[in-house]
């Protein structure tokens, strides 16, 4: 399944370069949440949703572009949590740090997660407690944490942490920092490169999911700011208020 998910993460990755690169129209708009949408946004969520549904059509799909009303998916205990493309406003910066989020989840766990970095062709993917990457020259490499004596500590490009970082950041003792867009975070962390990422400011679900398992399977721990790990059990909401991502 996992090499599925990796070529749909892929093939969404094709149709957002092709915007990206001016080949098609950008058709910017804002949503209800004055959150930025794309052409590009559309396009890989209608890829990805028409390959799981044809790879696995009992499973439901929760996708930022197109999430099912509360009703619908309150009962689910089995479900693919889609980002097509995090990082939008990387997009339009074009800075490369966007990705295409792809996440199977299991009684609130994310169990499969792949990420695609589709503007250096970066892959990270995780199943059944392994986490690897492939290269832009299609070489597979296994990740792993690794811990440092100067962390290096990534924090979002985009958003504003406000006190609570700086207050944290402050205690915290010796380290870098360094500023990167959508889930390229957890992927640095699960390679070993980076060893914290501290969030203050609300995420949602599908910006979190597919990097929360391929970090966990590289030996890192994704949890909320009272210890617990980060849980995707469907709920009216979709938001997480702040987490921790973190070396055992």
């Amino acid at each position: 399944m996992i090499e599925h998910i990796s070529k749909l993460s892929r093939d969404a990755g094709i149709e957002i370069m092709q915007v990206y690169a001016g080949k098609q129209q950008l058709k910017l708009k804002q949503k209800q949440d004055n959150s930025p949408v794309t052409a590009a946004d559309l396009a890989a969520h209608r890829v990805i949703v028409t390959g799981l549904q044809a790879l696995m059509p009992k499973i439901p799909i929760l996708s930022e572009e197109n999430p099912p009303d509360w009703t619908v998916r309150q009962n689910w205990h089995c479900y693919w949590l889609v980002d097509p493309l995090d990082g939008t406003k990387e997009f339009l910066r074009h800075n490369g740090e966007f990705t295409v989020n792809i996440a199977l989840i299991k009684d609130g766990k994310p169990i499969i997660g792949v990420v695609y970095a589709p503007a250096t062709d970066l892959l990270y993917a995780a199943a059944d407690g392994k986490a690897w990457k492939v290269d832009s020259n299609g070489k597979k490499l296994d990740i792993v944490v690794k811990k440092s004596r100067t962390p290096l500590v990534v924090v979002s490009r985009s958003h504003n942490d406000n006190q609570k970082l700086h207050d944290y950041l402050t205690k915290l003792g010796k380290h870098q920092t360094i500023k990167i867009g959508s889930s390229l975070k957890f992927c640095l962390i699960a390679e070993g490169s980076a060893q914290l990422y501290p969030r203050f400011a609300p995420t949602n679900t599908w910006d979190t999911a597919a990097g929360h398992a391929i970090a966990m399977a590289a030996g890192a721990q994704v949890n909320d700011w009272q210890g617990q790990p980060l849980d995707y059990t469907p709920r009216e909401s979709s938001l997480n208020h702040g987490f921790k991502v973190s070396l055992l």
